[in-house]
């Protein structure tokens, strides 16, 4: 969340900063400022009221060791006047809090000042590209070369969860195992990522502390109530293992790294690309955790992006890269890029990574701070991306690399897992 002292301080930036996101969060920052006000006002009466009961349990005293018990029962009941204002008073301070508390928690970041202005997906500019687009005369979709070679199954997932999932078989399944197995040695054999391997099912603080909620709880599977849900990303307990925890300086960075399935309702994305395993219900998904120093947080957000594109690149998957405007960047982050791999058979770009860094947003909601060399306790930046989500990144190998004769050519690096230079 914000710093309540630098909206203090700043709320005129912060909200030019908001309404670049379109919406209307800037407009939150005033409400934020009038429980604040009305807080401070409520704690310095509160204060004020504790200082005249003292005074007077005082006098109480006092006026019993002079015998006037008259007196004294009249200023017992000033002070047990006092007393039921005081109640009052917390609990209107309460009241006022958790108000203030749950804007904070609905305004999302302030992009970054590097960040460019857009209000929609088509003001993404783009950064860089890699390879080509691979020349395939007529090329089939990845569910119909799935299909070709029994590699999913649709109907039998359909018959198991409904829409929106998908059961892979024979070589299907071992692409699939193999491609995590791989992702998972390049972030830790190449890029220094610790591997983890952490719960499905998180409580609904977690969820809050790295900004799903309360955002986008329709988009989550809840469980007991919504006090508990499936993993949408293992950003979520990945990043928690850090969670209300003090580093020393040397401590950072900290690289993590786990691969979990997601489960994503997608509510009010019907009809976006909902063909074969594009949009999925439950999916799997190696993701990239880092908690940084905040002086290093731009820097390693571009080397944690590389990390992402790496993948692509050894596996010879031509993609290109975008950086988020403000109106397109998550509701958490405040500086994005965006990895799109070509996926022939649809003849389009896919997102299968989203790299972002959050600043100090998430660290506050989870009290994730460092001692620095003064001593002061600062918080932390959090990054995360995904390297990669699997659906996509299977549709844009099956589809980049399928040969005229119906044949499916696995990347050299990919060979070493899945055993085979092709399916056929």
């Amino acid at each position: 969340m914000l710093d309540i002292r630098e909206i203090r301080k700043n709320a005129e930036a912060i909200q030019a900063r908001l309404a670049t996101r379109g919406g209307d969060a800037q407009e939150l920052i005033n409400e934020v400022l009038v429980c604040d006000q009305r807080r401070r006002a409520i704690e310095t009466e509160k204060q004020q009221l504790q200082a005249e009961r003292k005074s007077s349990s005082k006098e109480i005293g006092a006026l019993m060791g002079q015998g006037k018990t008259e007196e004294a029962e009249t200023a017992k009941a000033a002070v047990k006047m006092i007393g039921d204002k005081i109640k009052i008073l917390e609990l209107e301070v309460d009241a006022v809090e958790s108000r203030q508390n749950h804007l904070l928690m609905s305004i999302p970041n302030v992009p970054h000042a590097e960040c460019p202005v857009g209000l929609t997906e088509d003001d993404n500019p783009e950064v860089r590209v890699w390879g080509e687009k691979p020349a395939i005369a007529e090329p089939l979709d990845h569910v119909q070369i799935a299909e070709k070679h029994g590699l999913i199954d649709f109907d039998a997932a359909a018959k198991i969860s409904g829409s929106g999932f998908a059961v892979y078989r024979r070589a299907g399944a071992r692409l699939e195992r193999a491609l995590i197995s791989f992702l998972l040695d390049l972030q830790t054999e190449e890029h220094g990522y610790t591997e983890v391997n952490v719960p499905h099912i998180i409580r609904r603080y977690c969820m809050e502390g790295t900004g799903q909620l309360p955002k986008f709880e329709d988009d989550m599977y809840g469980l007991e109530d919504n006090a508990m849900f499936l993993a949408p990303t293992a950003e979520v307990p990945v990043t928690n293992l850090l969670r209300e925890t003090l580093l020393a300086e040397s401590e950072l960075p900290i690289k993590m790294t786990a691969q979990t399935p997601c489960f994503r309702r997608e509510a009010g994305s019907a009809g976006r690309d909902n063909k074969g395993i594009i949009r999925m219900h439950q999916f799997d998904k190696v993701e990239l955790v880092q908690a940084v120093h905040p002086d290093e947080s731009l820097k390693v957000l571009e080397e944690l992006t590389g990390h992402a594109e790496a993948v692509l690149q050894k596996l010879g998957l031509h993609y290109r890269t975008i950086e988020l405007c403000t109106g397109d960047v998550g509701f958490s982050a405040t500086k994005t890029y965006d990895i799109e791999v070509w996926a022939p058979g649809q003849g389009k770009y896919l997102e299968v990574s989203s790299c972002s860094s959050f600043g100090d947003y998430q660290a506050r909601r989870l009290r994730l701070r460092f001692k620095d060399a003064d001593g002061k306790n600062r918080f932390c930046h959090t990054l995360n991306g995904s390297a990669t989500a699997l659906p996509r990144l299977y549709v844009a190998l099956l589809e980049q690399n399928q040969n005229p004769d119906g044949s499916i050519t696995i990347p050299e690096a990919l060979v070493p897992y899945f055993g085979k230079t092709e399916i056929s």
